[in-house]
């Protein structure tokens, strides 16, 4: 099985400092909707993999969260892709889980999910939390330069062997190629 996993904000739909919180303000950044239906025609199993403290804030509800997800996938399906499986840690940063993205706890429950090793999985982030969650579980850390990824490219200490790409277009034409 080949499987892929994509971090959410930043990464799928513009990210905002005051966080994502309806589904009117999750949009999706240029070519990522088509990124996930090239890597879907490829063969690619696509798993969302995403820190959603907002929940934990108060922010917004679950059913919120399921809007804004039900509104992904509607747009990804309409391009003929699909996300097999979205998994979210609802924590707040100082909640001290292990689900929560520096930590590879969620990247570990998709292993388990889908019956596989996660070493060589690409695991695309816009932020040193994704990528230092997916190098924890064995997996290929990638990362875009949208969202926080310039910002998080130009701070420097990378986890080894991270890869870059300009956007998740570019990463899903490597990916596939």
């Amino acid at each position: 099985m080949k499987l892929v996993i994509l971090d959410r904000d930043g990464v799928i739909n513009a990210d905002s400092d005051e966080y994502i919180k309806s589904p009117e303000e999750w949009t999706p950044i240029p070519g990522s909707l088509e990124a996930i239906a090239r890597l879907t025609q490829a063969g690619f199993r696509v798993v969302v993999a995403t820190n959603q403290s907002g929940l934990g804030r108060g922010l917004f509800d679950m059913a919120t969260l399921n809007a804004m997800h039900n509104k992904m996938h509607k747009a990804v399906n309409q391009l003929g892709g699909r996300i097999d499986a979205v998994f979210f840690c609802p924590h707040a940063q100082d909640a001290g889980c292990k689900c929560r993205k520096p930590q590879p706890g969620m990247l570990q429950e998709i292993a388990e999910r889908f019956s596989i090793d996660l070493a060589g999985v690409p695991a695309i982030g816009d932020s040193l939390r994704d990528l230092q969650a997916a190098s924890a579980a064995g997996a290929r850390p990638i990362l875009v330069l949208t969202g926080k990824g310039r910002r998080t490219a130009d701070a420097g200490g990378l986890p080894e062997g991270t890869e870059i790409h300009e956007d998740l277009a570019a990463a899903a034409m490597a990916l596939t190629t």
